[in-house]
């Protein structure tokens, strides 16, 4: 199975679940173009595989690509076991991987929700390094 974009969301707000759209401009020394976690820091884009959204389904919680904020849901990687300063295409986006894991901040919805939360242990962030749109169902590859 090829690696592929699920879903691209974003929120005009931090602090809240981020809504699909239909594509997202990524832009070096930013990140999403009208998202509320866009800034000139090492988290620019937030990704989480669609592997680990189906976990937390398992445990009986009803999300979906966004629930936990992620800028950009994949399919067919297991995004945190790769290393820091890997570099992928988002399409035709080239990116790097800065951090894996973070810390749930405090009121997170899903936490409070379900318990547990997947993004601390298994979303990554990148920063943008080529300019350019992502939508659903582009490719995603190794650099």
């Amino acid at each position: 199975m090829k690696a592929k974009i699920v879903s691209v969301n974003i929120s005009t707000q931090k602090g809240v679940r981020k809504q699909p759209v239909p594509q997202v401009e990524l832009k070096p020394a930013h990140g999403v173009i009208g998202d509320a976690h866009a800034g000139e820091w090492h988290r620019q884009v937030s990704l989480l595989a669609e592997e680990s959204i189906d976990s937390m389904r398992k445990k009986g919680l009803d999300v979906k690509p966004g629930d936990f904020a992620e800028n950009i849901t994949t399919s067919g990687l297991r995004l945190h076991t790769m290393s820091v300063g890997t570099r992928l295409f988002l399409g035709d986006v080239e990116v790097e991987l800065t951090q894996i894991g973070k810390e749930c901040h405090k009121g997170c919805a899903i936490r409070e929700q379900a318990g547990d939360c997947v993004m601390p242990r298994e979303g990554v962030f990148v920063k943008v390094l080529q300019p350019g749109i992502v939508r659903p169902g582009d490719e995603i590859r190794l650099a």
